[in-house]
Order: structure tokens, then sequence, then C-alpha cells
């Protein structure tokens, strides 16, 4: 049977996050939370993909309808079509596919495939208001779905799993609050390179990643993100989680006051270059209820501080009711929510001007 092809350039295909479209007609979709949609009368969908794996499980998300669903597959490193959904009624869709996880894989997506007699309806306006988040394997909503795990350890050898970035704090707020979200968020991530946990194959850090649409150096390199492509009015930035960790040699020591004043500056020229493309946004720094040392909480006060210090006026540091104390393990889809409950109502309470501009 014959099958009308809806190449990745189509204007009727709507993209959501920090995705590399150098090639319009195969855009690298890397971030968690990432989101391709389409509106349709048909029957039928297939995504045409090119998958690159790196480790866990794949698969990715769906929303049908406004109703959530997955699917997983094997194919790696090659072009295929993955089915999406079939047996619909034949009247009008949207169909939204998305990446469930971070860097665990990425994939070139070339278009939609569809039965032949269907029609492709133009997008949805897009929200006026917009978030960006650079955080870790919190914000990407890393085994949030291991519910019976809530307060305690993940599951051992999980494999991704229980990953679902549509449910991470982060995206749960810009939900709620009518945004579209750029969601740059990496399990392991830390400030610097050579710190954390995220291997490419060299441990890279915040201060690599935050300009970047791809950063996979051992497979396609790095790519450069255009900021005009996207400018936020609210930016939460939530890294800290991994600081601790040195890949090689002794651990840093955030209460040694020359590890404490290097981390620091680093942090805040990656604020102030985010400043400098966003001049208007709203920034909130803030950790989550992810156990943690107390310490980083003190350090982000200190950052607000010492920018306010410099004339800096639109930082601010939020603090969960169990920042740092809520559970050992990936917060779940209780705790994520109980975050983005607390997040939205704080950036509600920045007022409605706010999203102005």
């Amino acid at each position: 049977m014959s099958k009308k092809f809806i190449p990745a350039s189509d204007p009727s295909i709507r993209y959501m996050g920090r995705i590399d479209r150098s090639d319009p007609d195969a855009p690298k979709i890397v971030y968690a939370g990432s989101m391709i949609t389409l509106r349709f009368k048909g029957t039928e969908l297939s995504a045409v993909i090119c998958n690159h794996r790196f480790y866990n499980i794949m698969e990715l998300g769906l929303l049908i309808d406004g109703k959530e669903d997955k699917v997983g597959f094997d194919t790696d490193r090659q072009r295929f079509s993955l089915p999406l959904v079939s047996g619909l009624e034949d009247r009008e869709h949207e169909i939204t596919l998305f990446k469930r996880q971070d860097a665990t894989h990425y994939f070139d997506f070339f278009g939609f495939e569809t039965n032949e007699g269907a029609e492709v309806l133009p997008p949805l306006p897009r929200p006026d208001r917009r978030i960006e988040c650079f955080g870790d394997s919190v914000s990407a909503g890393a085994v949030c779905e291991a519910v019976e795990n809530v307060g305690a350890p993940d599951p051992e050898n999980n494999q991704g799993v229980y990953d679902n970035a549509y449910h991470s704090y982060s995206m749960i707020t810009a939900r709620n609050l009518g945004a579209e979200i750029n969601n740059v968020a990496q399990g392991g991530i830390a400030i610097f390179d050579g710190t954390g946990y995220y291997h490419a194959p060299h441990t890279i850090g915040m201060e690599t990643v935050y300009n970047k649409t791809v950063y996979f150096p051992e497979e396609c390199g790095y790519s450069d993100w255009d900021f005009s492509e996207y400018i936020p009015q609210v930016v939460i930035f939530a890294v800290g989680q991994n600081d601790q960790h040195r890949e090689l040699g002794d651990d840093p020591d955030i209460t040694d006051p020359d590890h404490r004043r290097k981390w620091k500056e680093r942090y805040k020229d990656i604020l102030r270059d985010l400043r400098a493309h966003y001049p208007n946004a709203r920034i909130i720094l803030l950790l989550t209820v992810l156990m943690h040392d107390p310490s980083y909480d003190a350090a982000l006060d200190e950052i607000v501080s010492e920018l306010t210090a410099e004339g800096e006026d639109k930082v601010s540091h939020l603090m969960f009711k169990r920042c740092g104390k809520a559970t050992p393990g990936h917060p779940r889809l209780p705790e994520q929510y109980e975050m983005a409950s607390e997040l939205t109502a704080y950036i509600s309470r920045l007022g409605d001007e706010i999203w102005d501009g």
C-alpha cells in the first residue's frame, strides 16, 4: 500500500526543544523532552528516523490526541519507518513524538508517513510563553516512573525503562503555565568539564553543553546553538547535584574556599552569557529534592547576592520545601509533581508581566 510522505522540513510539522536543524530535512533530536507534532486527517502515522544508540533501551514517547503512550524499537544506525499509530478514525488528529530519555541516544528525523489519502493540517499557534531549563537527570525525568521506589534508591539495572522527560518537573511546570520549553537537561552533568558523571567519551560539563545543540564528540562532534532562535522569558538553572564528583583525582569540596570561588565564578560566567542573549529573562536558580550537600544551596544564595551587587536584578534562588532531603534516588512522579507545583506557584507570583516580550 502506498504511503504519503511528509518531509521534516514541511511547515505543517511543529518542533519544540533545542533541535539541530542545520539540515532541515534531517534534524537531530538530542535533548530530553524535544517534541515533533503533526496535525492531520488520516488513519495511521509512522516516523522515518535513524536512531543512534549509546546505551539503555530505546523508547520514544507519544501523545495521541492528548493521550500518552510510548513505542519501543531495536533498529539502530539505519534509516527506517517506525509505526506510531494505526487504525485511527478518519478525522482530525494531533500526534506528538517526543524524546523520553536524555543522551542515551539521539535520532535523525526525516519526516512522517501516513496513508495516501491523508490530509495534512496547519499547526496550531505556538504559545507566547517560553521557558528554558538547564539541568541534570532530574530535569530530564530520569527514573521518574519507578513509582514503587518513592523515597528509595533507584532500581538496579533499570536500562532507562523508567525515564520520561514528559513528567520532569521542568516540563510539567511549562504545561501548567501554558508555555513551551527548551529542556537542556543531561543526566550526570555538572558545571565543570572533568566533573560529574556524563561521559561523551570524556566527562563534559554544562560549561561545554549549555550553548550546544549536539554534544557527542565521539559520534558527530559539537554543534553550536543559535540563541536568537528561542528567547525565553523564564530560565531555570538547576545544576549542582553532580558537581561533588571528579572523573580523575580527588573529588571537589565545595567547602574549600578556592574551589568554591572557582565554581561560583564559572557558574556566573554561564549566567552572564545567558543574560547577554536574554536581556529581559527571569533566571531562577535551584537544586532539587534529590539528596545533596546543602553547601551547594548556600553557594547558590551567594551567587545571587554577588550578581545582585553587579546590578543584576532578575536572578533569584528557589528552595523547594524538601530541597535535598526527599529521596536518595531520582525523584519519582510524586516528587516531580511536587516540585512542579512549587515552581509553578513561584513563577506565577512573579506576575504575568514577566511574559511580556
